[in-house]
């Protein structure tokens, strides 16, 4: 068993988290599940598993994943940042435990790995759907960076290594509650777009190629014309990116993912453009 602790943030996960844990069992040596008032079995399935769960309010990812470092008394020397609906590999799990033994005492302090992406049920193998990030860092070394959205996980110092070896992700419960999460994405999405137009940076001590492509986002895709930009990433993932190869599945996945969600974006700046409001205020207000 490696000498890392997985954080896995939970609310009303039961359909997830017994596979997700499951994964892990033989390699985590510790599970801290931090749940934020989950109403099913979430809670009872993830002690049946051995997990010791802790109880937080949510108020956005990276605040509450690094609630967990920061509260959770981690004291092995690698922390694993795990979702519920992601599960690990046997080969991930042997590939990491090694790794971690070999990188013990340098400044490899991060591991790097993409997923295999699946959505209703499909494997989705081309297009847009590559999902990379920093999964396992040395504990004390890593945390999540204060966004709102798109917060990938950073490195106070030292270098990352990336794996060829494929963690499952499980990206898709039903549409409605598919669109209610990506609706409250786009909110923080605004918000982080917000900061960056008030002289927020978006650089990061992260994987490299993570930094390039958000690097791409606001230096490229932001600069292009509201509304339309969002039709052109459409059209790259799903033609030149050959997200048509994923039949229905894939039609479905890169139209909300490439077109739905970033239009959804843009409409919500231009709100916050003509109102100077955000949804979250505008609900305040009861409206």
């Amino acid at each position: 068993m490696a000498d890392v602790t997985a954080i896995v943030l939970t609310l009303n996960e039961e359909k997830n988290i017994g596979e997700c844990l499951k994964s892990v069992a033989g390699f985590c040596s510790r599970v801290v599940v931090i749940d934020s008032g989950s109403t099913d079995r979430t809670l009872e399935i993830a002690r049946e598993y051995g997990a010791d769960v802790y109880e937080h309010p949510f108020t956005y990812y990276a605040a509450q994943y690094n609630w967990g470092v920061d509260n959770a008394n981690i004291a092995t020397a690698w922390t694993l940042r795990l979702d519920a609906d992601e599960r690990f590999t046997p080969a991930v799990c042997a590939r990491c435990e090694k790794l971690m033994q070999e990188h013990t005492i340098d400044d490899i302090n991060g591991i790097v790995m993409e997923s295999d992406f699946f959505f209703l049920g499909r494997q989705m193998k081309h297009g847009g759907s590559k999902k990379r990030k920093i999964m396992i860092f040395k504990t004390g070394k890593g945390r999540i960076e204060d966004r709102k959205r798109d917060a990938h996980t950073i490195l106070h110092e030292g270098r990352t290594i990336t794996i060829s070896e494929r963690y499952l992700h499980y990206d898709f419960k039903d549409l409605t509650s598919y669109i209610s999460r990506y609706n409250w994405y786009a909110i923080r999405e605004l918000q982080d777009y917000i900061a960056y137009e008030q002289g927020a940076s978006y650089n990061a001590n992260t994987d490299p190629q993570l930094m390039q492509h958000r690097k791409k986002k606001f230096t490229i895709y932001y600069r292009a014309p509201m509304f339309l930009r969002a039709w052109l990433w459409f059209v790259y993932n799903y033609y030149f990116r050959l997200g048509f190869l994923d039949g229905k599945e894939g039609y479905l996945y890169h139209y909300f993912e490439s077109y739905w969600y970033r239009f959804l974006v843009d409409a919500k700046i231009y709100e916050y453009r003509k109102t100077g409001k955000t949804d979250g205020e505008l609900r305040a207000l009861g409206k």
